[in-house]
């Protein structure tokens, strides 16, 4: 960033680029495709981010954000069916049990922190764990066994940015409390309920819009979303965007 004003680096990294030096290593990160099937047709809970924010400024995105390992160490009601365990942290030396706990879990707390949707059980619930605490207010413990594994993507090289984002799904059926005003954070400005087919068509991150395409073609032939379902992994390899299954 050396030479350039505050000005042209606030710029750039509104255009998501990299400035130089080392390459980014992705963080992990999650985020929650909320469904509602109480109608005639799937609905997804979506948020817009604000437009002041330099990444995505303005875009409609399912709550979710960075993965903070200590999260794996919050007690729950029940963990994460062991078809969708090992697909969730990978398939790598760092893939362990601890680390989809991890990435399941803070998908879980974005929901809540982003849109005060608390996912889990009535019941007592107590935890000194940052970024939980309304869990504790709420009684309510959360639970990771409605958590279906839809897909993985990592932000391509050359980004100030990049992340190693599972897209996780659960049904509006497993939120225990509901918060008439929202999360506790402002990271987005306004929360709607779409058909997934209006969702396609809103402004959405190009990954968004893919996954949500993999989504309704998985729900045509698997409308429980069962675990262990496959999912596709994307990212770039020798300067190619692939695909594969996992």
């Amino acid at each position: 960033m050396e030479g350039m004003s505050r000005a042209q680096v606030d710029k750039a990294e509104s255009k998501d680029f990299a400035l130089g030096g080392k390459p980014m290593r992705p963080r992990d990160a999650a985020t929650l495709i909320l469904l509602d099937r109480s109608g005639s047709q799937h609905k997804v809970l979506m948020g817009r981010r604000h437009r002041a924010h330099a990444f995505m400024p303005g875009k409609f995105v399912f709550p979710g954000g960075r993965t903070d390992p200590a999260d794996s160490r919050v007690p729950v009601a029940a963990g994460l069916p062991l078809a969708e365990e090992m697909r969730i942290a990978g398939a790598h030396a760092r893939a362990t049990p601890a680390r989809a706990r991890a990435i399941a879990m803070s998908a879980v707390r974005e929901t809540y922190e982003e849109a005060g949707l608390l996912i889990g059980r009535k019941a007592s619930f107590s935890t000194s764990k940052e970024g939980w605490q309304g869990f504790a207010e709420h009684g309510v413990r959360p639970a990771l066994d409605g958590l279906r594994f839809i897909a993985r993507a990592i932000t391509p090289p050359g980004r100030v940015r990049r992340f190693d984002t599972r897209f996780l799904a659960a049904w509006r059926d497993d939120v225990a409390v509901a918060l008439a005003d929202g999360g506790p954070t402002e990271e987005l400005e306004e929360l709607v309920w779409l058909p997934i087919a209006e969702a396609k068509q809103a402004d959405i991150p190009a990954i968004t819009r893919t996954v949500l395409e993999e989504l309704e073609g998985r729900l045509e032939t698997d409308p429980d979303l069962e675990p262990g379902g496959q999912a596709p992994f994307y990212r770039m390899l020798h300067n190619r965007f692939v695909r594969n299954l996992v």
